[in-house]
């Protein structure tokens, strides 16, 4: 049964442990507001310990994922109302996405449509991003005369080189999703309509995994990129310490199904968690 944020711009559902969360402001291209950007961190408050969520997906009513924030709400009606009212609606957007970039369970962008400006934001915080090949990306703020906002620039550089990074914030064209896939913006493009199925594959594959291990191998990935050497190794160390501190049965099961049970193989899948001790 769908399932309504408080102010009804976001909608999810959870179907065999996946939340399939969507913003819900159609009529307006998914834009963000303000209102949506305090419903969404309702929303990932909800879900992110719910014991009958594994992972979660993010996608859009309609024809677009998001086109990014809403101008007239987020920058005119709020910036009508002095600095403070404009640092909280960026609070509550920065709030979120950053919420979401480092949620407990794994998290899967499926960009349905378009995906401009402030919506590289909530792109990025996900784990991983597929999209339609026809959906459309664009840093589009340079043609209405500002920088890519909202960490949106920030985003184009560590997603893309820096060639591409540049021209697609300067020139403010859009590339359709099989380029976002090129470039590397997103992981895979496909046919609208074989979206969701690859998605839910996806997503299948994912809720074998040990949570823990996930959620681990979630902030490690993030983390080493502005590390050094040494002190990604550390990181490391320590944050395997602390994962198995939470479920070292876990990784012992894993080594017991390969070695005494002879069950799997590392390489071809994940141990059966469901023999796992509690």
């Amino acid at each position: 049964m769908t399932e309504l944020s408080s102010n009804g711009t976001v909608a999810y559902d959870v179907i065999d442990r996946i939340a399939w969360v969507r913003f819900n402001r159609p009529e307006k291209r998914n834009c963000m507001s303000p209102t949506l950007n305090r419903d969404m961190m309702e929303v990932l408050d909800a879900l992110e310990f719910r014991a009958d969520v594994g992972v979660l997906v993010l996608s859009g009513e309609g024809s677009a994922w998001s086109a990014g924030m809403d101008l007239k709400e987020y920058f005119r009606e709020t910036e009508a109302k002095g600095l403070g009212a404009s640092r909280q609606a960026q609070r509550e957007s920065y709030g979120w996405w950053r919420r979401l970039r480092w949620y407990q369970k794994p998290t899967i962008a499926m960009v349905n449509g378009w995906c401009f400006g402030g919506g590289y934001g909530p792109l990025f915080a996900c784990d991983l991003a597929f999209a339609a090949e026809d959906a459309q990306f664009g840093l589009s703020e340079i043609n209405w005369g500002i920088l890519p906002g909202g960490g949106a620039t920030k985003v184009a550089t560590e997603l893309l080189p820096f060639r591409k990074a540049m021209y697609h914030a300067m020139m403010g064209e859009n590339v359709d999703g099989a380029t976002a896939a090129e470039w590397g913006l997103v992981n895979e493009a496909m046919p609208l309509d074989q979206l969701k199925t690859r998605v839910t594959e996806v997503a299948s594959v994912l809720l074998k995994k040990n949570p823990v291990a996930l959620k681990a191998t979630k902030d490690a990935v993030r983390r080493v990129g502005v590390l050094s050497y040494d002190d990604a190794e550390d990181y490391l160390i320590r944050a395997q310490e602390a994962a198995n501190s939470y479920d070292n049965e876990g990784r012992k099961e894993g080594i017991k199904q390969f070695i005494d049970d002879k069950t799997f193989k590392p390489g071809l899948g994940a141990y059966d968690t469901s023999k796992q001790k509690a």
